[in-house]
């Protein structure tokens, strides 16, 4: 059985706040622990009106409190807008508090605009030129201590928190494969270079304490209803973002459905926009069934991270249901 995960972004909605998507959040971590989910994710953003997980690791210790199995964690901090010192002692301590439940996927971009990193303090170019020396460092504190070691990680020290490497490209896919660390593509936004990235993992991938074999979790938007029609209505949400990022704008809180995006874009923009969804499963369950079987034949993936972004969060609840009856379906070979 090829285990299925959730990608979440705490979306802030159009008509709604951040707190309205915190508990949305924290609602559909515990509807995901009911239906088997393995894990539950949350994405560091920056100055992005429309996703409320900037605080990833706060957020991650409150998801974890709500929940009691489901393993929780970063898909993923970006680790050049923080000292790695400090993730080491922020996942220390969610580890401390949640034992053998806590994950750190890593990533080497700011996730934000050039300005939002200026006010983090961070150099965006220095960052991610030090990303594999800032990683050794950070594992590092999270291991057990050396006897020379003069500064430790408190939390943190001999955590072992798993760490996975996140990317869009080959050189995040050919980093994770020489340090033999679990592998998650972002195919649900960036799908360009996934069979690349993914056959450099493969053939490059060295054994590690952590890991023994490749195992790469691949990104997935899924939009599931009891209709096609219904499941294409609720995809114009994610649509509409991706139109807006396009046309190289920042994308708002989440928008309400339409009943037709050709009101919208333009046909050049309807490309672009289709080719970044490209890793997308839309539709009823039958529909949804069949893509997501096509999907797990082209990439071989080990795992699938589904994100779901739909404005009614009913509609979200429902599309994760519907998607776990594919898993299980798949999985007895129906």
């Amino acid at each position: 059985m090829i285990p299925f995960s959730i990608l979440d972004l705490a979306p802030i909605r159009e008509g709604g706040d951040t707190a309205g998507a915190l508990r949305a959040t924290t609602e559909l971590a515990r509807h995901a622990e009911a239906l088997g989910y393995r894990r539950f994710w949350l994405a560091e953003h920056h100055n992005m009106t429309g996703i409320a997980s900037a605080a990833t690791a706060v957020l991650i210790g409150h998801v974890a409190d709500h929940t009691g199995t489901i393993r929780v964690g970063s898909g993923g901090v970006m680790l050049p807008n923080h000292p790695p010192l400090v993730v080491a002692e922020q996942f220390g301590t969610l580890e401390a508090l949640h034992p053998g439940r806590i994950e750190l996927g890593l990533g080497r971009a700011p996730g934000t605009d050039r300005r939002t990193v200026h006010a983090l303090r961070r150099d965006p170019h220095e960052g991610a030129e030090r990303f594999p020396q800032d990683l050794e460092e950070l594992r590092g504190y999270l291991r057990p201590a050396e006897a020379a070691q003069r500064v430790q990680a408190v939390p943190g020290v001999g955590a072992e928190v798993p760490v996975w490497i996140l990317g869009s490209s080959p050189s995040s896919a050919e980093l994770a494969a020489s340090l033999g660390l679990p592998y998650a593509f972002a195919s649900h936004f960036a799908p360009a270079d996934l069979g690349r990235a993914l056959a450099l993992y493969r053939q490059r991938f060295q054994p590690s304490d952590q890991l023994a074999e490749p195992y790469a979790m691949v990104g997935l938007n899924v939009a599931a209803a009891d209709s096609d029609d219904e499941a294409r209505r609720q995809f114009t949400s994610v649509q509409q973002q991706f139109l807006t990022m396009s046309r190289g704008r920042k994308p708002g809180p989440l928008p309400a459905p339409v009943a037709d995006m050709d009101a919208l874009w333009a046909p050049d923009e309807r490309e672009r926009v289709e080719h970044m969804l490209w890793a997308s499963a839309v539709g009823g369950p039958e529909a949804v069934r069949t893509q997501v079987a096509r999907f797990l034949e082209h990439t071989g993936a080990d795992e699938v991270m589904a994100t779901t972004q739909m404005h009614e969060p009913a509609a979200v609840l429902r599309s994760y249901e519907i998607l776990a009856a594919v898993r299980d379906q798949l999985a007895a070979g129906a």
